[in-house]
């Protein structure tokens, strides 16, 4: 069986293709996959890089998508032939957050998925949605559901509301993408204009380059009339969470889920007060959360947007082609 694997202290050349031990058949309440794809996410990039210290040997990659080939006694919800996808935190089933670590998280502190086949319990998986490939399923453990809960279990979204979109990854694009599918306005910023005219594409309604508008927040308050933004789905962290403030209506809702502009840093505190502002940070959802946005997904005709799809083998330029910021959506691997 081949597996990718990360030797310490990491980083992308530290990443090969190596021959690992078959897990076997599954055991009671376990299912036995066969993993076709996966997909990059920040988180990933972190691991592999050495940013973020794995165990010497850990197999990365939190996304997950396969068919089952066995299933162990007392399982219930798959049967072999079933096309299914990972779960984020194997541990949290439904309910409010039971986690703040990665410890049991697959690819970080656990193996991963970048992997040819695996044997788990039955609860760190679901069904993936109907029709779809097993790269595009991939996408959902991470960005999709990280999107679905920002905007639909946390913020509570309802048609005709405003959206504030940061950038065009992974998460922003299936956020516009749901925003766009329950009736809401939606605001997105890049500093690309090609990207912005394949945001517009999607759905978005309106634009902002923020190398042209550096200070976007007050351009987005101006799309709304004076307003504010209903919910922004917040990606960067420190380096935009003032201009984030400044979009966002009195009493409205920030969703914080990236550090891309880093892990801590100055935050306008009387701002966010005069706001009156909830400001929630979240890290991906439960497994019962992803089962709703599995549905979600199948009844609205959502497909995720994949920029390029590399091979197993080719896993480090991947994250290469992630770190050039050039990719608009998902990026794939799929063997």
């Amino acid at each position: 069986m081949r597996a990718m694997t990360l030797s310490q202290p990491g980083g992308l050349d530290r990443l090969s293709l190596t021959d690992a031990t078959d897990p076997g058949k599954p055991g009671a309440g376990e299912v036995r996959v066969s993993l076709h794809a996966s997909s990059l996410n920040f988180h990933d990039y972190l691991v592999c890089s050495g940013k973020s210290p794995a165990a010497d040997g850990r197999i990365p990659l939190a996304d997950g998508a396969g068919v089952v080939e066995a299933v162990g006694d007392g399982v219930t919800d798959f049967v072999a032939g079933d096309h299914v996808v990972s779960v984020f935190f194997p541990d949290w089933q439904a309910g409010p957050p039971k986690v703040a670590d990665f410890r049991r998280v697959p690819g970080d502190g656990i193996d991963g998925f970048a992997r040819d086949a695996v044997v788990l319990p039955a609860t760190a998986f679901t069904k993936a949605p109907r029709g779809w490939s097993h790269k595009e399923a991939a996408t959902i453990t991470t960005a999709g559901l990280t999107a679905w809960r920002a905007l639909i279990v946390d913020a509570g979204l309802r048609a005709g509301d405003t959206v504030l979109l940061l950038g065009t990854g992974g998460v922003s694009i299936y956020a516009l993408q749901i925003a766009h599918a329950m009736g809401a306005e939606v605001i997105v910023t890049s500093s690309s204009d090609e990207k912005l005219a394949r945001a517009k594409e999607l759905g978005a309604d309106h634009i902002i380059n923020y190398r042209q508008e550096p200070k976007w927040g007050r351009k987005a308050l101006e799309l709304t009339g004076g307003r504010g933004v209903d919910v922004v789905v917040e990606v960067g962290g420190p380096g935009t969470l003032g201009q984030s403030i400044e979009a966002v209506r009195i009493g409205g809702h920030i969703a914080l889920i990236g550090v891309l502009t880093g892990v801590g840093g100055e935050v306008p505190t009387a701002f966010l007060m005069a706001k009156q502002a909830k400001l929630q940070g979240l890290i991906v959802g439960s497994r019962e959360e992803q089962e709703d946005c599995v549905r979600a997904l199948e009844v609205t005709g959502i497909r995720p947007v994949v920029d390029r799809t590399f091979a197993l083998e080719e896993l480090a330029d991947a994250f290469r082609h992630l770190e050039s910021a050039s990719h608009f959506g998902k990026i794939a691997v799929a063997w």
